[in-house]
This record gives structure tokens, C-alpha cells and sequence, in this order.
């Protein structure tokens, strides 16, 4: 199995990159060079093509080896940091980000985008499923990491490190990743897929996807999971912001101690998994924890919204916010390893040239699930009041323990 678990964790680590890159590293690098605010944030709209990966994992199902798509998408995110290292971002004053800088991250998000249907798929062909669960923690676990790297540890270096030596060092560690994927023992007896005799309809295709066993369910479920979750995570440290904890002090125990509590409760969920744990009856359990801490939370945010509580420097609620804080960073990602697990266990029912379509579909509703109402917490908050939205955010979380009764006999 180890044979299997280290080139995925290397994968999935170099597949990180780009998302810390983008939402940790570029926006502060853009803003020291003189980009306002608006241009800034603005650059998000590069990350376009993650949502429609649907329209090339039909090409990497049925056209070509998921070995030479990973070697051959992996090498182009190396190509593309090595273009962006002779770039800069801005010319200091400058207005907006330039066309040629913008065209090449938007490659950037195209090849990220690919590599990860390809190692999605090849993690749903390679693991058995009694490896689903290490499988899964692997994939979490290093994809934050490697967004970790990018995001904290490369800013740490920016004192050090000019842009273009940034993106040598990006383009060297991408190289290094696809001359793995050539080389490693593991992924050189993948089979090539054959041709799909069919044409490529969108509508049919998704029909076919949805009629595959236990899809319609799962396909509900990833939608809605991290509803209630993702809006109370969204809001719940800007309440603190408001309440007296400071900027640094938050960013520490939002930003390294909840990446910290997320890798371990992913870690303990493939643990689980491992030790039999089936993910239906796991999920079942974890997501009455999710219910009970949010509560808690929601509980605490009431206490604290009254007039005249302040978070002081040593109170009891102080450390009790910030340990609600820590608390559902942890369930969340013992939930998500677990589900990944199950949209996995989904995409291995389906036949072998529908697996990359499958699992994308799959992946692509979650991020729109998670995106949703992390999006909208901000305007439901403005509207509706701090808590009559967290009430909302508790109900929506008890959603998915119910729907987990529906679930069809054949993901048990």
C-alpha cells in the first residue's frame, strides 16, 4: 500500500501549490507591488476553470494513460511557474494586473484543474477499497499542506526570494513531480484507456452519470454537507475580530491552528477508516459531534453578542471561543476526509471509462456546496441578523444527519 500512498501524497501535495499560491502568496505580493484592492481581488476569477472540469474529464476517461496526463499536466504547471518567474506581477503604480501575467495564470488554473481530474481518477482506479480511507486521508492532508507551503511558507520567504526565484523554485518542484510520475513503479502498469465509440453529449453523459448507482444520493449529500459548517466558519471569526481579539492573535488560531486541527482530524478519520469503520456509520457519528459543537458555538456567539461582554486578554470565554473555533476545524475535517471516502467508494461503482467524469461531477458539486453559502454568510448575516443566521447555519447542519437515512443500500 505504501507503494500507492507515496506518489498520491506527492501528488496531492504539488497539487496544493497553486491554490496557496493564489490565495495566500499572490494577493500580498500584488498589493506590496500597487494593485488596489479591487484589482486584487478581482484575480480570483482565474480560478475559472475548476469549474468545468466536467468538459475534460471525458478526454482523460477515454482518451490516452492517466500516467502521461499527470506527467504531461505536471509538467506544464513547471513550464508555466518558469514563464511566470521572467514576468513580473506589476510594475510598481501600475493600474492593473498585465494581460500576459493574467493569460499565464489562468494556465496555471487550467493545468491545475486537469492534473486533478487525472489524480482524482487514478486514486479511484489504484486504491482497493479497503484503502480508501489511508487513500483519502493522503489526499486531504497533503493537498493542505502543499497550500500551506505556498500560501505561509513561500510569504515567509519573500523577504528572501525575488518573484522570479519564487516561481524557479514552484517550476523545479513541478518538474521534480513529473519526473516521479514517469518513474514510479506504481503508476507504469495503469492501463490506457480506449476511445469512447460514443459521442460526447453533455446531457446525455450527465444522465448516465446520475443513473449510476448510489450517484443521485451522493450527489445531494456533497451539496449539502458543509452548508451550515461553511457559514458559521465563514462569520464566526470576524465575530471574534469585532469582540476584542486582536488581528495577529486571530490570524494564528484561524489561520495555523485550524490548518493544524483540520490535517489531524482528517488523519484521525483515515484512521478510522482504516480500522473498519465504515463511512455511512462514521458519518453518522461525526456529524452529531458537527451538530453538538456548533451548537456550543452558536451558544457562545449569543452569550457573547449581548451588550458589554468583551473578550479580555485571559477570560474563561476568550479561550472558550477560540477552542469552539479549533473544535469544528477539526470535525470538518474528519467529515471531509470521511465523505471523499464515500464520493470515491460512489465513482468505483461506476464503470471504468465513465470513473474521471464520475468523481468530477462529484467533486465539482461539493466545491459548489462548500463555495455557496460561504459566499452568501456575509449578505445572510447583514440581513437576517447574527442569530437568526447562526439558528440557520445549526438547522442547516442537522440536514445531513436526517438525509443519511436515505442513503441507498448499495454505498453501505
Amino acid at each position: 500500500m505504501h507503494g500507492k500512498l507515496l506518489p498520491l501524497a506527492g501528488l496531492y501535495l504539488v497539487q496544493g501549490l497553486p491554490y496557496g499560491l493564489q490565495s495566500g502568496l499572490l494577493p500580498v505580493l500584488l498589493r506590496a507591488r500597487g494593485l488596489s484592492l479591487t484589482r486584487v481581488g478581482l484575480a480570483k476569477v482565474l480560478y475559472l476553470p475548476w469549474l468545468f472540469k466536467l468538459v475534460w474529464a471525458p478526454l482523460v476517461d477515454t482518451r490516452g494513460s492517466l500516467r502521461v496526463w499527470l506527467m504531461l499536466s505536471t509538467a506544464a504547471l513547471g513550464l508555466v511557474c518558469g514563464l511566470l518567474a521572467v514576468l513580473p506581477p506589476a510594475e510598481a503604480g501600475q493600474a492593473g494586473l498585465p494581460v500576459t501575467v493574467a493569460g499565464l495564470l489562468l494556465l496555471l488554473n487550467l493545468g491545475a484543474a486537469v492534473q486533478d481530474v487525472a489524480l482524482d481518477t487514478l486514486a479511484v482506479q489504484l486504491l482497493e477499497p479497503a484503502e480508501l480511507g489511508p487513500g483519502n486521508t493522503v489526499q486531504v492532508v497533503a493537498y493542505k499542506l502543499g497550500a500551506v507551503l505556498a500560501g505561509g511558507g513561500l510569504l515567509a520567504l519573500v523577504p528572501t526570494l525575488s518573484w522570479p526565484l519564487l516561481f524557479l523554485l514552484l517550476a523545479a518542484i513541478y518538474w521534480l513531480a513529473a519526473a516521479l510520475v514517469w518513474a514510479a513503479p506504481a503508476l507504469q502498469q495503469l492501463p490506457v484507456s480506449q476511445p469512447s465509440e460514443r459521442p460526447l453529449r453533455t446531457l446525455h453523459l450527465l444522465q448516465e452519470l446520475l443513473a449510476m448507482p448510489g450517484t443521485l444520493w451522493t450527489a445531494g449529500f456533497v451539496l449539502t454537507y458543509k452548508l451550515g459548517e461553511q457559514g458559521a466558519s465563514s462569520l464566526f471569526p470576524l465575530f471574534l475580530l469585532d469582540h476584542g481579539i486582536s488581528t495577529p492573535e486571530l490570524g494564528l488560531w484561524n489561520g495555523v491552528g485550524a490548518v493544524v486541527c483540520s490535517i489531524v482530524g482528517s488523519s484521525l478519520g483515515g484512521a478510522l477508516l482504516a480500522r473498519h469503520w465504515q463511512p455511512l456509520p462514521l458519518l453518522r457519528s461525526v456529524l452529531r459531534f458537527r451538530l453538538g459543537g456548533l451548537a456550543c458555538q452558536t451558544t457562545l456567539l449569543f452569550h457573547l453578542d449581548t451588550p458589554g461582554v468583551r473578550l479580555g486578554p485571559s477570560t474563561v470565554l476568550r479561550g472558550a471561543a477560540l477552542l469552539s473555533l479549533c473544535l469544528q476545524h477539526f470535525l470538518g475535517g474528519l467529515v471531509t476526509t470521511t465523505t471523499f471516502t464515500l464520493m470515491m467508494h460512489c465513482s468505483q461503482l461506476a464503470p471504468s471509462a465513465l470513473q474521471a467524469t464520475h468523481y468530477s461531477l462529484l467533486a465539482t458539486l461539493e466545491l459548489l456546496g462548500k463555495l455557496f453559502l460561504g459566499t452568501l454568510a456575509g449578505a445572510l448575516a447583514d440581513s437576517l441578523g447574527l442569530h437568526l443566521c447562526f439558528s440557520l447555519f445549526l438547522a442547516l447542519s442537522g440536514m445531513p444527519i436526517l438525509y443519511l437515512g436515505l442513503a441507498p443500500s448499495t454505498l453501505a
